[in-house]
């Protein structure tokens, strides 16, 4: 059936329930063609010596270049390698999300292995569409050990060996810190912090198990409590005026994002109390426009405190849906072709965007407008604009 949000909502519960599974089905076929889509576009683009096909499905599907390498390459790797759940894919009896666990969990094996597992796991689609995600994962791990157990041993060095932690923005002001350990790792950490919490809680000296674990967690690494951090350089952009508390307005923090006037300004009274330094450094907007001043170079890199400025003017990379920090100042016009060094030809870009833009038929150039804007146009001729954060 077609999507129409027009049509009148059914009354009756069953007949809801029949739309809604419909209309899941009809997602899933809409996402594997995307993704048959998307592989004859890589055979396209590859055939041009191109390898940047992965940015284009990035823009036309509006998510990130990191993501839009993970469709590609999922579509390839159904396309070459999965049949079955290729099959289940586009009869709309899957997700995508489970056709990519399924890719996942084979992707250790050789080929020969890897369909096996796939007539094994696939070759009923209707019987696969009524696992679960964790059953899913259980019965390839199974199949795979019997197979080749010494290609799951590989594996688990491998993932070892990637162990790192990780840090985002979540609501209220508050990050998550994330840690990804070997599993005796990881499950030994958490016990012990439980066990301190569990005590500190039994003692009377905490109320709650989980700000427990967390405080230990921060007091172990710094020695110092999660609610008074040790001095940090924190880039933290915000008008004088809500400096002052003249304005709610809100602020800006590098690696984290927005924050509200008061949380902003408690961050620096809290860095005060430390007896820390605060440097404030003052950046200037048109009076109309609104837009930071501009500054220039001669040079071919962009020196320091222009640098500086791109990263508090775009706060991340300027790609579109991209999101990711930014690790190159990046000229819209190329140097080569006499693009200036300066804040209107200059942007920030994630390592990949920065790598992407490169390849041939993409191009990009500044747009006059109120805020910074850059037009960019891919090798299909299709553009997209980004512009820049309000200062």
């Amino acid at each position: 059936m077609a999507c129409d949000t027009t049509q009148p909502v059914p009354s009756a519960a069953a007949a809801i329930i029949d739309e809604l599974r419909a209309l899941e089905e009809q997602k899933c076929r809409i996402e594997a063609r995307q993704a048959q889509l998307s592989v004859v576009l890589k055979s396209l683009r590859t055939a041009q010596g191109d390898d940047a096909a992965f940015a284009e499905v990035a823009l036309a599907r509006r998510v990130s270049p990191y993501k839009g390498r993970q469709l590609l390459s999922l579509a390839t790797v159904l396309d070459r390698e999965l049949p079955c759940t290729k099959a289940a894919f586009e009869a709309g009896l899957i997700s995508q999300w489970r056709a990519q666990i399924i890719a996942r969990e084979t992707g250790c094996l050789s080929l020969e292995h890897r369909m096996q597992v796939d007539e094994i796991i696939a070759a009923d689609p209707v019987a696969l569409s009524q696992r679960g995600d964790r059953e899913t994962v259980a019965a390839i791990q199974e199949i795979a050990a019997r197979l080749d157990a010494a290609s799951l041993a590989r594996r688990r060095r491998y993932a070892e060996s990637e162990r790192r932690i990780g840090i985002r923005p979540a609501p209220d002001s508050m990050v998550f810190l994330t840690t990804l350990l070997p599993m005796a790792t990881g499950i030994g950490v958490y016990a012990a912090l439980k066990a301190h919490a569990t005590t500190a809680v039994g003692n009377g000296q905490a109320t709650s198990i989980g700000a427990a674990m967390a405080d230990e967690l921060v007091r172990r690494i710094t020695g110092v409590t999660a609610t008074h951090p040790q001095p940090v350089t924190l880039r933290l952009t915000m008008p004088v005026e809500v400096l002052f508390d003249h304005t709610d307005d809100p602020a800006h923090l590098e690696d984290h994002g927005i924050l509200p006037a008061e949380a902003a300004r408690t961050l620096l009274a809290d860095n005060l109390d430390t007896s820390a330094k605060v440097w404030l450094k003052r950046l200037f907007t048109h009076p109309e426009t609104g837009d930071l001043i501009a500054m220039d170079s001669r040079a071919r890199l962009f020196p320091p405190a222009l640098a500086e400025f791109l990263d508090i003017r775009d706060r991340w990379c300027r790609t579109p849906w991209c999101d990711a920090p930014i690790r190159h100042h990046d000229h819209v016009k190329s140097h080569a072709e006499g693009g200036e060094t300066s804040a209107l030809n200059g942007q920030g870009l994630c390592a990949t965007c920065n790598q992407a833009k490169e390849a041939p038929g993409w191009s990009a150039r500044p747009e006059p407008g109120p805020r910074h804007t850059v037009e960019i146009t891919t090798p299909t001729g299709h553009r997209y604009r980004s512009r820049a954060p309000a200062a």
